[in-house]
């Protein structure tokens, strides 16, 4: 039997798919390219549907599950039939602030679906001009994915829903974000790694996969990079180095602030405590191509601080750790040589990362003891050891630094991942 997951990121998707002990059997990606807004639904689809199509037909025969993780906060309105009314709002779109102030004015204080890049913000922004009969369900990406396989519509994992709105002391939808949504439109929350049920019989038979594979709920895109890196501890990390900075980690505690863009995940007895900045890889790629950055990296002195102090963000706006949506970027001044400026970018990278782990700390979280590295960046040496400068925790990379690892976990496991 094999297990696959498929992670769906900024830039572009990737397939894992693993034996029963966890061994990598299979692995394959799509890049998006740029994408335009309206594009989006049809390029995720797409390629969905090629990366399951493209495995040699004995793995397909051979699936017992599958599991999608996807980018938290992006919302799809949809039709019965899973069909977007409206181009997907993604992760990062700050539009709703009208309706964020409206939840804040109606939730308990802190709550991370008070943000104005929350899912439930952007549920109300796009019900507000689709009007009643123009969508009938709002769903995150990884939810939407899972529906397209399952043919079952209408559910999503806790950690998708949590920006939502979702309660996590019952987990459920709470009175308040029922009156403001409608719960008609809601999906219904299950646990991540749920099963859904088999893949449709028509999914099936058109990608050549076995009838009995399981459609399991899935989870947030980070939070499957979390499960690659198989840490267990109170006080473990993982930092996912992406197009963006993600920070995980796994405490005894539940911490929040909206203010700080600061928001706790439901990990069965603990919390994954975290947050996400819109600065991280997508910054670095204005500028440097991988074969650059690999060069310019060689001749970075890691450990000698840059001068330099930047705001590495793509553009403005930031969610973590200060949730501002007016900070712009601050990119200047750049020295004439290109390492200089590389090193100055990665310095500034990791004290955001530091000031965010600082932050977690000061809010209650536990002691960070150590941190994992997943994603693109996580293959730097240079950055690593510049960030283990600023955290003063050893830092390492992960065994499987790919999100799509942990999504085929997931499909392996089950809530048991969770328990």
């Amino acid at each position: 039997m094999y297990f696959i997951g498929i992670d769906f990121g900024t830039s572009g998707a990737r397939a894992c798919v693993i034996d029963a002990e966890g061994a990598v059997v299979a692995e394959d990606a799509r890049d998006f390219g740029t994408l335009r807004d309206y594009e989006c639904a049809g390029i995720w689809r797409e390629a969905l549907w090629d990366l399951l199509a493209s495995l040699p037909i004995a793995l397909r025969q051979r699936l017992a599950a599958v599991a999608v993780d996807g980018t938290s906060g992006t919302v799809l309105a949809c039709d019965a039939a899973l069909d977007p009314r409206h181009p997907p709002l993604l992760y990062n779109d700050d539009r709703a602030v009208e309706e964020a102030a409206r939840i804040a004015r109606t939730a308990e204080p802190g709550h991370p679906a008070a943000a104005v890049t929350s899912g439930l913000a952007k549920l109300l922004w796009l019900k507000k001009r689709l009007g009643l009969t123009g969508a009938r369900l709002y769903v995150g990406q990884a939810d939407w994915l899972g529906g397209l396989l399952s043919g079952r519509v209408g559910f999503s994992d806790y950690h998708n829903a949590l920006k939502m709105g979702l309660d996590l002391d019952t987990l459920a939808w709470p009175n308040w974000v029922e009156r403001l949504a409608g719960v008609d439109c809601l999906p219904q929350p299950v646990a991540p790694g749920a099963a859904l049920g088999p893949i449709a019989h028509r999914r099936a038979r058109y990608l050549g996969i076995a009838s009995h594979c399981v459609v399991r709920a899935g989870t947030t895109d980070s939070i499957a990079a979390f499960l690659a890196a198989q840490v267990s501890g109170s006080g473990e990390a993982v930092t996912s180095l992406g197009s963006t900075l993600v920070l995980k980690l796994l405490s005894d505690t539940r911490v929040e602030s909206t203010m700080h863009g600061v928001y706790s995940h439901w990990f069965g007895t603990r919390w994954l405590a975290g947050g996400a900045s819109n600065a991280g890889g997508a910054v670095l790629r204005q500028f440097f191509d991988d074969h650059t950055l690999g060069a310019l990296s060689g001749r970075i002195d890691a450990d000698v601080a840059s001068p330099l102090d930047y705001v590495p963000l793509p553009r403005t706006g930031e969610r973590f750790p200060v949730n501002d949506p007016a900070l712009a970027p601050r990119l200047t001044p750049r020295p004439d040589d290109d390492a200089a400026f590389l090193h100055g970018l990665l310095e500034s990278l990791a004290r955001i990362e530091a000031k965010g782990y600082a932050l977690l700390a000061d809010l209650g979280a536990s002691p960070l003891r150590r941190v994992e590295t997943a994603g693109g960046g996580a293959r730097n040496p240079a950055w690593t050891r510049i960030r283990a400068r600023h955290l003063g925790v050893p830092v390492t990379r992960a065994a499987h630094t790919e999100a799509a690892y942990g999504a085929a976990l997931l499909a392996r496991d089950g809530t048991a991942r969770f328990a």
